[in-house]
């Protein structure tokens, strides 16, 4: 990590996609039906040496609602709403078992939500069989659960961990008390730091924080003093993202004064804050919103060129094909993408039928492809060699992306890339904009200038 200047953040604090796929899931359409995802599936399961596989399941249920939430979720503290959702996701499996053939290893499965942890142990442990009645969870693979502070002990982490996971994401977003409060997101510090320890000590492989800047009632200096406890806390990886109000997209966030927020200044300033605290804690900054202590799995892959990216961010894991499950999860299958329905009415009305419950999607395009591909070399490598491009592709690079040649141009004049006959490279100060790199082989943004609905890159 290197210094990066405040004019420079605040120059490129614009809206930009994540990435986390491309085409990004905005451009998918109704007219993929599950019959295309069903073909893709006959497809992997005649494939002579199919992807690896990875696993998504989304628990869409949480006990309140923290107001900046952007994610699909039902607020309720109904929790026998959990075995109905159990027996939903069962029939999903089962339909895909069918599909996949006899059960296909997995090497990487992430619980996320909503709150996974909304379920209790024994639910959870269901489930886990469940999976495994259909898939070879492989030894030594990554398996990550995201947690509710609120919604744990000691406990709970021991039975998360015979279960088989062991990687945790703990959400805090912010030690303050007022922000907390703002948020509707109450959690002391001294409770996070318990959990954090325990895990350490039950054999956890990986632990995971969420922070936000530029939420209601967050201040350089309140940001500063929670910067610093999650440097004393030594999680193995920090995720940092930026706050995007967008009420007029998420209800939720109508409960949030715009006058309470920090301005754009503040913002800049916050992110200069963690970026010079991480680098001083000794953290390796991955890319886009990931900082990683340098023994982690996550700094070893970025160092050895081995990083990959999925719908949930950055991965050790080699390029997968995703099955998503659950009400409005998004997975990946050969050259297609596909989201379940996003209610639970209509989820659980396909099942009823007898039906995967996917609503939209995309094939991807020979265009999409080349294009992803160059994106995801930026993204996760950091470079890209023309040759390499033009040999998978049969094109020639230069003709191919002339105009993103132009705007890369512009780019290595800020600082951003270095360009060369061979190729393009992310320069170090170039990392933490590397969204804005990636956006220059986005056909479908450069052609679309209502990009407000994306957060903010930085």
């Amino acid at each position: 990590m290197i210094p990066v200047s405040e004019d420079l953040l605040r120059r490129f604090d614009v809206p930009g996609p994540r990435y986390t796929s491309y085409p990004t899931a905005d451009r998918f359409v109704e007219a993929f039906t599950r019959a295309e995802y069903e073909q893709a599936l006959a497809q992997r399961r005649h494939a002579t040496v199919p992807q690896p596989l990875s696993l998504y399941v989304h628990i869409p249920f949480c006990e309140s609602l923290c107001y900046y939430c952007a994610c699909n979720k039902i607020i309720t503290r109904h929790h026998d709403r959990g075995a109905q959702y159990l027996a939903y996701l069962q029939r999903e499996i089962d339909l895909h078992a069918g599909l996949l053939g006899e059960r296909p290893v997995v090497s990487q499965l992430h619980l996320g939500g909503g709150s996974p942890t909304f379920l209790s142990d024994a639910e959870l442990h269901q489930l886990m069989g469940m999976l495994r009645r259909a898939f070879e969870i492989a030894p030594g693979g990554e398996y990550s659960i995201e947690v509710d502070p609120r919604t744990v002990d000691t406990g709970r982490l021991e039975a998360l961990a015979a279960m088989g996971f062991n990687r945790l994401s703990f959400g805090v977003q912010d030690f303050d008390a007022l922000v907390q409060k703002a948020v509707h997101r109450v959690q002391p510090a001294e409770q996070v730091v318990a959990l954090v320890e325990e895990a350490r000590r039950i054999g956890f492989e990986s632990v995971n924080v969420d922070l936000i800047y530029g939420l209601p009632k967050q201040t350089p200096p309140s940001f500063a003093r929670t910067l610093q406890q999650v440097a004393q806390l030594r999680p193995d990886r920090i995720a940092l993202y930026g706050y995007a109000h967008l009420p007029e997209r998420f209800k939720p966030q109508r409960r949030i004064l715009q006058a309470d927020l920090p301005v754009a200044g503040q913002k800049v300033t916050m992110l200069a804050q963690a970026l010079g605290v991480f680098q001083e804690a000794g953290y390796d900054y991955i890319g886009m919103d990931h900082f990683a202590l340098p023994n982690d799995a996550l700094a070893v892959a970025k160092r050895q060129g081995r990083l990959h990216r999925n719908f949930q961010g950055y991965s050790t894991q080699p390029d997968c094909d995703l099955i998503a499950l659950g009400v409005s999860a998004i997975g990946r299958v050969g050259t297609t993408y596909s989201q379940n329905a996003k209610t639970m009415e209509e989820y659980c009305d396909a099942l009823d039928q007898g039906r995967l419950p996917v609503v939209r999607g995309l094939q991807l395009s020979r265009d999409d492809l080349v294009r992803r591909a160059v994106i995801m070399a930026l993204m996760c490598q950091g470079q890209l060699r023309f040759e390499t491009v033009e040999t998978a592709w049969l094109l020639d690079f230069r003709s191919h992306f002339a105009a993103e040649l132009e705007q890369l141009r512009a780019l290595a004049d800020q600082g951003l890339v270095t360009l060369d006959d061979e190729g393009v490279e992310v320069t170090p100060e170039g990392w933490y904009f590397v969204r804005a790199v990636a956006m220059v082989f986005d056909r479908h943004l450069q052609a679309d200038r209502n990009r407000t609905r994306f957060s903010r890159i930085l």
